[in-house]
C-alpha cells in the first residue's frame, strides 16, 4: 500500500473510473458527487491547455511542463501518465488527507494510471465506463467540437483502452446518463457496505449493547 494511504475500517474508499475519451466519464463523475454524500472528486494536474468552459482548480490544475516536472520529481503525484500526448498526474497529499478523514474519492484517470494505483493501493475499486458503440463514441467526439485529427487519435486509443476493461472490478455502459449515474451510485453503496469496511461499526454496536 502507498505510504500514507492506509485502507480498512473507518477510512475512505478510492474509486478509480476510466473510459475512452468522449464516453462521458467526467460528466458521470461530477454528477455522482452531487448525489452521493461523502464522495469527492480528485483534481488532476495537466500540461494541456484548458478547453472552453474549463476552470483552473476546478476541472484540472493547468501547469507548464516545467512545473509538472518539478512536482513529479518532488513526489507530489501518486501516479502520472502521458495520455493523448499530454501529461496528467494525480496529486498524493489531498488524496491521503481525504481518505484518512473517512471520505471517499473518485479518480478520473486512464488505464495507465489505474494500473499504477492498483499496484499501490490494494483495496481501491476499479470501474470502467464503455460507450454503447464506437459509432456513438465518434459522434460524441464530433459533437463536442474535437478536431478531425484528434478524433482519429482518440478513436485509435479507445480501442486499446477498452481492452483493459476486463481487469476492472465493474463495467458501466453509458448509454443514458441517468441510468449510468444510478449504476455508479449502487456500486459505491455496495462497496461501502462490505463487511470488511463495516466491521468497526459492528464492534461499536456490540460494545454499546454490552455497556462497554
Amino acid at each position: 500500500m502507498e505510504e500514507g494511504i492506509t485502507g480498512g475500517p473507518g477510512k475512505g474508499i478510492i474509486f478509480v473510473v476510466s473510459a475512452p475519451s468522449g464516453t462521458g466519464k467526467t460528466t458521470l463523475c461530477r454528477e455522482i458527487i452531487k448525489k452521493v454524500k461523502g464522495v469527492n472528486l480528485s483534481i488532476s494536474y495537466t500540461v494541456r491547455e484548458p478547453r472552453e468552459g474549463e476552470e483552473d482548480g476546478k476541472d484540472y490544475y493547468f501547469v507548464s511542463e516545467e512545473e509538472f516536472r518539478r512536482l513529479e520529481q518532488e513526489g507530489a503525484f501518486i501516479e502520472w501518465a502521458v495520455v493523448h500526448g499530454k501529461k496528467y498526474g494525480t496529486p498524493l497529499a489531498p488524496l491521503v488527507s481525504q481518505i484518512n478523514r473517512g471520505e471517499d474519492v473518485i479518480l478520473n484517470i486512464d488505464p495507465q494510471g489505474a494500473r499504477k494505483i492498483r499496484e499501490k493501493i490494494s483495496d481501491a475499486v476499479f470501474i470502467f465506463v464503455l460507450p454503447p458503440s464506437m459509432e456513438i463514441l465518434m459522434k460524441r467526439l464530433k459533437d463536442r467540437g474535437t478536431k478531425k485529427e484528434e478524433i482519429e487519435l482518440r478513436m485509435k486509443n479507445a480501442e486499446e483502452e477498452m481492452r483493459n476493461a476486463l481487469w476492472y472490478d465493474y463495467i458501466i455502459i453509458n448509454d443514458e446518463l441517468g441510468n449510468a449515474i444510478e449504476i455508479l451510485k449502487s456500486i459505491i453503496v455496495a462497496e461501502r457496505s462490505k463487511k470488511e469496511r463495516m466491521i468497526h461499526k459492528v464492534k461499536e454496536i456490540i460494545s454499546r449493547s454490552l455497556g462497554r
